[in-house]
């Protein structure tokens, strides 16, 4: 298990939200830390504690008042530490490369791939040419739908027909370099994780997972590790310490 940082911009701010209540009408979002340091201050501090593979995430939909401001952001991160960040948030095929060559040491996907309610294998064999697949990694991120876990996309806010299982990642996983799950239900809520879909990620042995949503503390974490059987990497936001939470960064990378 390896501890994954992040950094989430929404409205040109580095801040955590409560996930299912990002709305793209009127840029809203229930807020549960707004930071007054920018994008870049975070990615040198994980660059200097040696944290690779995290991910810097634009919350704003593209067509947003906001997207601008919050892209300058996300490059900001990627250029103080290059290599060490994934860059995620209305990435297709024609931008994709400009994240790269920002610093971006991945880029990643969701709505561009999952497209009315299905995979849009066009798509994903596009972004393949474009950057090849060791660059991409494949945001699965999903809400509980009729007790199945289901991709969701546009910020979280449109349920597909896609399940997330073990051989859905393993169906996926030539295409792509590694995984990102976010339990939405749970996100930003640090009221525990999703126990079930971790159960499904750790059936899984091929690529790199990294799972979000709901570790409020090191006791999740240590249960995390079993139930996913230390195949399953961490991201925390909103409990950490650095977020306003009880959580210490530096406790997390310990257990980690």
């Amino acid at each position: 298990m390896e501890f994954r940082p992040c950094i989430d911009i929404h409205n040109g701010r580095v801040k955590q939200i409560v996930g299912g209540s990002l709305r793209d009408e009127g840029n809203e979002a229930c807020e549960n830390f707004v930071s007054d340091a920018d994008a870049a201050y975070y990615a040198r501090l994980y660059k200097k504690l040696g944290l690779k593979g995290g991910h810097v995430i634009m919350l704003n939909a593209p067509s947003s008042e906001y997207y601008e401001a919050t892209k300058e952001q996300a490059l900001k991160a990627l250029g103080a530490a290059p290599g060490y960040l994934q860059a995620g948030g209305g990435i297709n095929d024609k931008n994709a490369a400009a994240f790269l060559e920002g610093g971006a040491s991945h880029v990643i996907v969701t709505s561009f791939v999952f497209r009315e309610g299905r995979i849009d294998r066009a798509n994903l064999e596009l972004l393949r040419k474009e950057v090849g697949s060791e660059k991409i990694v494949l945001d699965l991120s999903c809400r509980k739908k009729n007790d199945r876990y289901m991709v969701v996309t546009d910020r979280w806010q449109t349920f597909t027909d896609v399940e997330v299982t073990a051989s859905l990642l393993g169906e996926l996983e030539d295409s792509c370099d590694e995984f990102l799950i976010h339990g939405v239900d749970v996100e930003g809520r640090s009221s525990g994780f999703e126990e079930e879909l971790i159960r499904i990620l750790g059936e899984y042995e091929g690529h790199s997972v990294t799972y979000a949503g709901g570790i409020a503390d090191t006791a999740a974490i240590r249960r995390l590790k079993e139930l996913g059987r230390d195949r399953i990497n961490v991201t925390i936001g909103s409990a950490l310490d650095i977020f306003g939470g009880k959580l210490s960064l530096e406790d997390v990378i310990g257990c980690c």
